[in-house]
């Protein structure tokens, strides 16, 4: 389906070089079923543009999105998917898309566990890997975005970012968690927070009004376990896929979430 048209080569570390592979769509007709998964409606404005990405350099592989802002500002943000998606969520599009706007550079990627198969949902014993995972997709964004570099992902990738945060204080500046899975759905006393206390960057939550995975409520209680500064996004009447599943409730929701976490990060910066 994709067929490689250039390599960005770096140095990193003590001078190796490292290789990524930045895809074009091939030829017709295989071209066009594929357009028909990712096409955007097009605007009258100028807008950030979204090309595939594979590095295998190191394992874990990194494959997604990057997403380069045509006014670059410099912080990079890495966005990843839940148990039962992909990088191809309509949610993270739109938001990659929104922070891209900003001057974002965005990386969405595919955890291992869904590199490994298109279906079905993680095992407990992938965890730490799709953690690894997002660590190398921050390093790979972190040879394309020259500033600081920010961590994301809905309900199972938030929670494997927002625990490789608690284990390495350095890995991002901030995290951005939506529908973030507090318990399972009809069980609120397994909570997901063992964690939260060895957070020491800021977080975003966003949360809808009808998750069965949290209540807004209990929300609220749990991110008060978190030390670093927490903010959260309400978005009334929207399930765990924040209202972007077959139809959209808050075309709105993107802009909310991106000035929600800059105020949040320019908040953690004035009082650091």
């Amino acid at each position: 389906m994709w067929a490689a048209v250039r390599r960005v080569r770096n140095r990193v570390g003590t001078g190796a070089l490292a290789s990524v592979t930045v895809w074009a769509q091939a030829p017709s007709p295989v071209r066009a079923s594929a357009a028909r998964l990712t096409q955007q409606p097009p605007k009258m404005n100028a807008e950030p543009r979204s090309e595939p990405l594979s590095d295998e350099s190191a394992q874990p592989a990194v494959r997604g999105f990057l997403h380069r802002p045509s006014e670059p500002a410099g912080p990079g943000l890495v966005l990843t998917h839940g148990a039962g998606g992909n990088c191809q969520m309509l949610l993270l599009r739109a938001l990659a898309d929104e922070f891209a706007s900003q001057g974002w550079f965005v990386l969405r990627c595919d955890l291992p566990f869904r590199q490994a198969r298109p279906h079905g949902p993680p095992s407990p014993s992938s965890a730490a890997r799709d953690r690894e995972g997002l660590r190398r997709a921050l390093q790979v964004l972190g040879r394309f975005a020259p500033g600081p570099l920010h961590l994301g992902g809905h309900s199972y990738g938030g929670r494997q970012a927002s625990m490789l945060a608690a284990e390495d204080l350095q890995v991002a500046r901030a995290l951005l968690l939506t529908s973030y899975p507090l318990h399972p759905p009809g069980k609120p006393e397994q909570l997901r927070v063992r964690h939260f206390p060895q957070l020491r960057i800021p977080a975003l939550f966003a949360i809808g009004t009808r998750d069965p995975f949290a209540t807004v409520e209990e929300l609220e209680s749990a991110r008060k376990l978190i030390p670093a500064a927490t903010s959260v996004v309400v978005v009334e009447g929207a399930g765990h896929d924040l209202g972007y599943g077959r139809k959209r409730l808050g075309e709105d929701l993107p802009a909310r979430v991106s000035e929600s976490f800059t105020a949040l990060i320019n908040a953690g910066l004035k009082f650091s």
